[in-house]
């Protein structure tokens, strides 16, 4: 039986999430990324927390923007991307594929998943089933391929597609619903992402978040991790392509939607 884990969801900014991972054993407290440092203190102030840890993903202000401030005001320890550690601010421990990060007794086990940005990185908290990842895996949706490759994205997303099913995945932005419209657009066929762009417009009618989704969920319903998909390859004119030719292709018109 692991040890209990408790996990606070921050709306900040126009459309980033934060979050807070606390450790009841110890009562040490991270928060993945730091997109705006006053909203997660609201956040830490309200459950009666007190910052241990940064877990930053990339190097992208909207990610560590806050994070000189936090450290400044509560002298937090943050951990970064080791590819990134030059344009991680006020960095103290630098980690990377294969890499261990303990809050607590609550254990993270690294993935580098390179492409939004060359030095991107996931935390897979394996023991409680769930996993940060920043801006390379979104519901519905995957980052923008910026610093890196199509082929580092797709050997990324596949790295994270390895994890259980069950996995609840945390990114870092409400983009689902826009998502939706262009996964509609390539796989219309797909009765499961029909019937769950309906339930995503019924959230956030109620302004109510998408985020987390499961793994499995993404899988059935995902673009980006469907390029397999003989409807998805039917809709792109590429049927019988190579899988990374496809998931090229979708990004492209993603990028042009």
């Amino acid at each position: 039986m692991s040890n209990p884990i408790e996990i606070r969801q921050i709306p900040c900014l126009s459309d980033n999430y934060g979050y807070l991972v606390h450790d009841p054993v110890t009562n040490m407290t991270a928060t993945i990324d730091t997109p705006d440092a006053e909203a997660i203190k609201d956040a830490l102030s309200e459950n009666g927390w007190n910052l241990s840890h940064v877990l930053n993903t990339h190097h992208h202000p909207d990610h560590a923007g806050g994070n000189r401030q936090l450290k400044k005001e509560t002298g937090c320890t943050i951990i970064g991307p080791r590819a990134e550690a030059n344009n991680i601010p006020a960095i103290d421990e630098e980690v990377g594929d294969g890499d261990c990060v303990s809050i607590g007794s609550l254990n993270a086990v690294v993935y580098d998943v390179p492409g939004h940005t060359l030095g991107h990185i996931a935390y897979w908290f394996k023991d409680h089933g769930v996993a940060f990842v920043g801006d390379t895996l979104f519901a519905l949706g995957c980052g923008r391929v910026f610093e890196g490759t199509h082929r580092q994205m797709w050997e990324s997303l596949q790295k994270l597609m390895a994890m259980p099913d069950d996995t609840l995945i945390y990114c870092a932005h409400e983009y689902t619903q826009a998502n939706a419209k262009f996964a509609l657009s390539v796989e219309p066929q797909n009765t499961a992402l029909v019937e769950r762009c309906d339930q995503i417009s019924a959230l956030r009618a109620e302004n109510k978040p998408t985020v987390p989704s499961s793994l499995g969920l993404e899988k059935k319903t995902n673009p980006f991790l469907r390029p397999t998909s003989k409807m998805l390859q039917e809709t792109l004119g590429m049927l019988g392509s190579n899988p990374i030719d496809v998931f090229s292709e979708t990004r492209r018109r993603k990028d042009n939607f």
